[in-house]
């Protein structure tokens, strides 16, 4: 075999320099070299994993702006008694208080707090819906994060990075496990409200991975996938004739240039748009869904409807198969307001009580449904913050940021239901034992365990460095895992 025609067929077959971007290192099959050409040229074919995953769906629950988990979810009676005086030099060793905006005096709300189920989780009176499921859930109360400023820490929590190039934690997933619908995106972003989730793209892009495994973004209302439909005056015969053309043509293009991941990605998602005409409309059409089940969503109230209709197609999407659904939380459509989402820096009763009303009931709801469909054990539902809030706040009436100890929790298979790990100090300021800090890395390190993938081992060989989803850092929680 001459060396052109040998550079033609390893090109064509996927195993060339431009397969070597594509494959990287696969989970379940070894490096590149031993990858089959037929694997490389279907980069969404499913793939196994490193060991017998516990669930096989991530909900993603991002919760924008960062609420106040020491007014849902962190009970503090030392914060109510010394409510007004100034934070004491105690609780501030070893934090740089000045990064976030300075001090103010501490400063509680006048929620009331009542545990709840059997394992006793404290839940205060904004979340009466989602009190009744603690039982469901396992608390992590001592979140840590580095970050300052929204963007910057949002960033970390999707991408495990303070800046923008890094892979999201969907796109990895997507890229070791492959897709589990040929018809449906593996990942799929849904978000409320009439603006994009902050920064965008940024969370849910794929990086330095080949660009086919990066998020699709779903719009919120009736036809949240646009241009899906194929015009009155084309038929199924006449597009199948310009996809293949395209193809023909792309393909030449992808020998020419064969580490342009964008253009590989343009091939799969036309395919992917030609089979998603007939499966996505009804993936994501929730006007045949019962009334009951509207209701338990919260899909009747104005203010829950928004982000009750993107969890039940949430659902909808788990059971078509998606693999990763990352759900941003915006404002209720309902609500005029120059704020966006959770950031309560003032007035946090008005905001936090028109968010959480907004969430409770269709999160509750979510937790219920899957139930009763016999899903939760096969799905893990992550309900995150780029940070929590702190103890006080500047303007006396709400919370500025806090990256040094809140709440997050999750729920479904592989979990230990009712199970509470770490705890924050006195004052919910920051996390009581450093042992038991959970930072990012760390919950990354953990979804990728229950979907059956070490951490240490989801590898990709990107400009002579392997690279893993949680860069040198992580290490799995096993405490709450069953």
């Amino acid at each position: 075999m001459s060396h052109d025609s040998r550079r033609q067929f390893l090109f064509k077959s996927g195993l060339g320099v431009g397969g070597a971007a594509l494959g990287g290192f696969i989970p379940g099959v070894g490096t590149i070299s031993a990858a089959s050409a037929a694997e490389l040229a279907d980069p969404l074919a499913p793939k196994d994993p490193h060991f017998p995953a516990k669930v096989q769906s991530v909900i993603w629950l991002h919760q924008e702006g960062a609420p106040s988990t020491l007014d849902l979810y962190d009970y503090k009676p030392d914060l109510i008694k010394l409510a007004g005086q100034h934070v004491p030099a105690s609780f501030l060793k070893g934090i740089k208080t000045s990064t976030q905006g300075g001090l103010g005096k501490l400063y509680a709300s006048k929620r009331t707090w009542k545990q709840h189920g059997e394992s006793g989780a404290w839940f205060s009176d904004l979340l009466p819906n989602l009190a009744k499921h603690g039982d469901k859930m396992t608390f992590i109360k001592s979140s840590v994060t580095v970050g300052a400023t929204h963007d910057i820490s949002i960033l970390k929590l999707n991408t495990g990075d303070l800046n923008p190039g890094r892979p999201s934690l969907g796109a990895w997933i997507t890229y070791a496990l492959g897709s589990r619908n040929k018809d449906l995106p593996a990942y799929v972003v849904l978000y409320n409200g009439d603006r994009e989730p902050r920064a965008g793209s940024a969370n849910w892009n794929a990086g330095f991975l080949p660009a086919v495994y990066q998020g699709t973004p779903f719009r919120p209302g009736n036809s949240p996938i646009l241009y899906l439909d194929r015009p009155d005056a084309r038929t199924a015969t006449q597009q199948r004739k310009s996809l293949d053309l395209l193809k023909r043509l792309n393909n030449l293009g992808a020998e020419r240039y064969p580490n342009d991941s964008e253009l590989r990605a343009r091939l799969q998602s036309y395919e992917l748009a030609d089979r998603m005409q007939a499966a996505a409309p009804v993936a994501v059409d929730i006007s045949k869904e019962t009334a009951a089940t509207r209701e338990l969503y919260g899909i009747n109230d104005k203010v829950s409807q928004s982000y009750g209709e993107v969890l039940l197609r949430a659902r909808r999407l788990v059971e078509n198969g998606v693999r990763f659904i990352q759900v941003v939380s915006g404002l209720p459509n309902s609500v005029e307001s120059e704020r966006r989402d959770w950031d309560a820096h003032d007035d946090l009763e008005t905001n936090h009580g028109t968010m959480a009303r907004m969430v409770d009931k269709p999160i509750a709801g979510l937790l219920a449904d899957l139930k009763s469909r016999g899903l939760l054990e096969s799905t893990l539902v992550v309900w995150t913050s780029e940070f929590g809030r702190t103890s006080w706040g500047e303007s006396g009436t709400g919370r500025d940021h806090n990256p040094w100890g809140y709440t997050q929790w999750l729920a479904g298979g592989g979990l230990k239901a009712g199970y509470t790990y770490g705890a924050t100090d006195e004052i919910g300021l920051q996390t009581a034992d450093k042992d038991k800090a959970v930072d990012t890395y760390d919950l990354h390190a953990t979804v990728l365990q229950l979907l059956g993938l070490n951490h240490l081992k989801t590898t990709y060989l990107t400009n002579g460095r392997t690279e893993r989803p949680t860069v040198v850092y992580g290490k799995v929680v096993t405490d709450i895992l069953a």
